[in-house]
């Protein structure tokens, strides 16, 4: 299992990379991260799609995958148009119009009572999951003006999974007592304390070494801020990883797919970056982490 994650990793890192290379160098549009977040919404629907399907829930998924999109291109909407709004609020109307489409279609197709409701729900539930917290993390790509945004996306990532590998490495060798035995059987409270130290310390390593990287002006993020905040998001991402568990425990499934060998699906990889990527917008906003950054677009 480790040597699949390790290669895994060696993989998919890089490729990260160069994607957030590439659209950096790009300015503000960000059409890489675009491009990116499509095919994350593309790929995530259909692996809770599928999970629904265990379910017997008849979710639509060209339905999912078109409100998902849409929701995730409207993040981009401010770059292009529609100025009078914020991005936040042209997520927020473009979300709503999806769910008036839902029930739309729900009136059209129905035929007699049962699962009406349930799949309607469901499909509501797909493109809040997928696209609202994909739209909503994505806004961290224009924190100071776009100067800032790999700063702060970064961090997400590097917190998430640093609280994954600390999480995994203590868990293994010294958890005992089980954290939510029903819920997840392999975490641990000592997993869980595994989980935060390593985000705490994968974020106070990337906000003191990481500003230099974008400028020789910009100094290192204040210490105790950079740990507050990496602590934080290793509780919300253990949360994260927690509520794709019930997703799958509910349908009886191990994994959301067997996409990445050693990972499971897309959704097992996104899980704990999807459930923390708003909190850290707040944080980014409500916490002096970079003071030389204007968090204002």
């Amino acid at each position: 299992m480790l040597r699949w994650r390790l290669a895994a990793s060696a993989v998919l890192i890089p490729v990260l990379i160069a994607i957030f290379s590439f659209d950096h160098q790009a300015g503000a549009t960000a059409p890489f991260l675009l491009g990116l977040c499509c095919l994350l919404a593309v790929r995530g629907n259909w692996e809770l799609v599928e999970l629904l399907k265990k379910r017997s829930l008849p979710v639509s998924y060209p339905l999912t995958v078109l409100g998902s999109t849409a929701i995730v291109m409207s993040a981009w909407w401010g770059q292009w148009a529609f100025r009078s709004f914020t991005s936040l609020e042209t997520v927020m109307l473009t979300f709503s119009m999806v769910v008036l489409l839902i029930f739309l279609k729900g009136c059209v197709l129905y035929r007699e009572p049962g699962k009406n409701i349930e799949r309607m729900a469901c499909e509501i539930f797909c493109v809040t999951y997928i696209g609202v917290l994909l739209a909503v993390t994505a806004q961290l790509r224009w924190l100071g003006n776009g100067n800032a945004g790999y700063l702060a996306l970064a961090s997400v990532v590097i917190a998430a999974k640093c609280g994954d590998i600390g999480g995994y490495t203590l868990g293994r060798l010294f958890g005992k007592k089980k954290l939510v035995p029903l819920l997840s059987p392999g975490k641990t409270w000592m997993g869980a304390l595994g989980a935060v130290l390593g985000a705490s310390l994968g974020s106070w390593l990337w906000l003191h070494f990481g500003p230099s990287l974008f400028s020789n002006a910009w100094t290192p993020c204040n210490a105790e801020w950079a740990l507050c905040y990496g602590a934080v998001l290793g509780v919300i991402g253990l949360i994260g990883d927690l509520a794709e568990s019930l997703i799958k425990r509910d349908v009886g499934a191990k994994d959301s797919s067997n996409l990445v060998p050693g990972f499971g699906g897309l959704l097992d990889l996104l899980d704990s970056v999807l459930y923390s990527g708003p909190v850290a917008l707040v944080l980014w906003h409500a916490l002096p982490l970079a003071e030389w950054v204007s968090t204002k677009r």
